[in-house]
């Protein structure tokens, strides 16, 4: 385990001016209200729409390999193309973020997201779907930064891990919905150029978020931490009902006073990617990108044997016409992703009422547990295909513990532990560094399948799993309860065993 470091430096309390710290208070305290509830709604439509498109992707394969002659180079690519745009995608959302505001990231994106699955749909080159099912991830990716850190920012204190939590599961969302869209085009056009449509939904839905977002709220949060106080007194009467004279005062003895509260001084409006690794900052970094890196190796790992074990089982039927066995895999797949849903749903509850670090190192035992379960099946004998039973019971503790700890905990932890000018920064890189294992998984994981055998890549899984359970632990940091400025004014315990009561309130 890592030795705990000197604690590093705290903002002094008494450097935040009294106005900023009440619009805190009133953001933070405020009722939940119809307000919130549409800004989390519009907010969220990033994760939702990455669900649609790994579904509506994974579906489509059969039917692009058929219709567009694709080599095995090109099907892996394509594969592939969706996870890797993720990685500019993060990088480049979080640092916008930061620097033009979130609102704007939302519109961006939106419409990077349109384009590109419009292209999509409507290509017959295999090599212009590569690249734009890659800009249909840099839109995903830039999605996840702005997303959490407005969520974070925007809804109040005491919903904040539960709004946090049900934005993410938004994915699971996403996949369901894509599963009903998917069999509902198969029985209205069985063609296998089918895949055409499921592609083409993908740009309905960004053009409707698009539409919707355009009088969505900027973040209160992130205009006071630009000086643009004014601004923000306005946003903030959209969420709470305050005294318009009121907030007009304080804007006015604000001026252009910047709201900064960090664990580095203050030397310049926004903060960059060299601050990740500042000594105050370097275990947040840690603990936000080697654990959500290891979980997405095993996420879709996972995703790509649980369509692999379908084939192996049958259950699409090998005797169907192709658009028919793609319709059954439809119904099969979506069945399995019920438990996604499940798994946030009880993360909902879990993760408020436990914390973050334990129920990360929680959720990892349990993919670990799921498996291992997996693995024996697949070990037995007859194979995976005589033990439904214990196939289907790996699947679902797999798939309910890595959302209600590990899928559910990698997306909130990022936006808590950074301060504002540096929150979807560091929540872009670590979403960046976790689609690296994401597309590492899609693209190694088939030939350790090919060479190895299905039981190999379950083991290698487990393995990746306990080693995410390790990171975790080994980086913990403790601070449930805090608001986000507490976080960067206090000094946070490192093991379980320092936390107070209060940490886990």
């Amino acid at each position: 385990m890592m030795t705990a470091a000197p604690d590093p430096p705290v903002a002094a309390a008494d450097t935040v001016s009294p106005d900023h710290a009440q619009i805190i208070r009133l953001l933070d305290d405020a009722p939940m209200r119809l307000p919130h509830v549409l800004a989390w709604a519009l907010a969220s439509g990033g994760t939702l729409i990455t669900g649609l498109a790994v579904f509506m992707l994974g579906i489509s394969m059969p039917l692009l390999v058929r219709d567009l002659a694709l080599s095995p180079v090109q099907t892996g690519l394509v594969a592939a193309a969706l996870f890797a745009g993720g990685v500019p995608g993060g990088v480049l959302g979080g640092w916008l973020a930061d620097r033009i505001g979130r609102k704007p990231v939302f519109l961006l994106d939106m419409g990077l997201l349109a384009l590109a699955a419009m292209v999509s749909a409507l290509t017959w080159d295999a090599w212009l779907l590569i690249a734009a099912q890659c800009v249909v991830g840099i839109g995903a990716g830039m999605d996840f930064p702005a997303s959490g850190s407005y969520v974070a920012e925007c809804m109040p204190h005491r919903k904040r891990s539960r709004m946090l939590v049900a934005t993410i599961a938004c994915q699971a969302l996403g996949l369901l919905l894509a599963a009903l869209l998917a069999m509902a085009l198969l029985h209205l056009a069985p063609s296998i150029e089918a895949w055409r449509w499921f592609l083409g939904m993908q740009a309905l839905i960004a053009v409707l978020f698009l539409l919707a977002r355009i009088n969505m709220a900027e973040s209160p949060r992130w205009l006071m931490g630009q000086g643009r106080n004014r601004e923000a007194v306005h946003m903030l009467a959209r969420f709470v009902p305050v005294d318009r004279q009121q907030l007009e005062a304080m804007a006015s003895r604000l001026g252009d006073a910047v709201h900064f509260v960090a664990r580095v001084p203050h030397t310049k409006k926004s903060l960059g990617y060299a601050e990740l690794f500042h000594p105050a900052y370097l275990r947040s970094t840690l603990l936000c990108t080697l654990p959500w890196f290891l979980m997405d190796i095993a996420a879709y790992g996972v995703g790509l044997f649980t369509a692999l074990l379908l084939t192996d089982l049958h259950f699409e039927g090998p005797h169907l016409p192709l658009v028919q066995q793609v319709a059954a895999l439809a119904r099969g797949t979506g069945l399995i992703d019920l438990f996604w849903l499940l798994g946030f749903v009880l993360g909902l509850w879990a993760v408020a009422r436990f914390g973050r670090i334990r129920m990360q190192v929680t959720g990892f035992a349990g993919m670990v547990a799921g498996m291992l379960v997996l693995w024996v099946s697949t070990l037995l004998a007859g194979g995976a295909g005589q033990h439904i039973a214990l196939v289907f019971a790996g699947f679902v503790v797999f798939n309910l513990f890595m959302n209600m700890g590990p899928n559910s905990t990698t997306f909130i932890l990022p936006t808590e532990l950074y301060p504002t000018q540096l929150r979807a920064t560091g929540s872009g890189f670590a979403a960046a560094i976790s689609k690296i294992g994401a597309t590492a998984g899609v693209l190694t994981l088939p030939l350790i399948e090919s060479a190895w055998g299905v039981p190999a890549v379950l083991a290698l899984m487990a393995l990746v799993s306990l080693l995410g359970l390790s990171s975790t632990w080994a980086f913990g940091i403790y601070g449930q309860g805090l608001t986000l400025e507490q976080h960067q004014t206090r000094i946070l315990p490192l093991h379980r065993h320092a936390a107070t009561t209060s940490d886990f309130s």
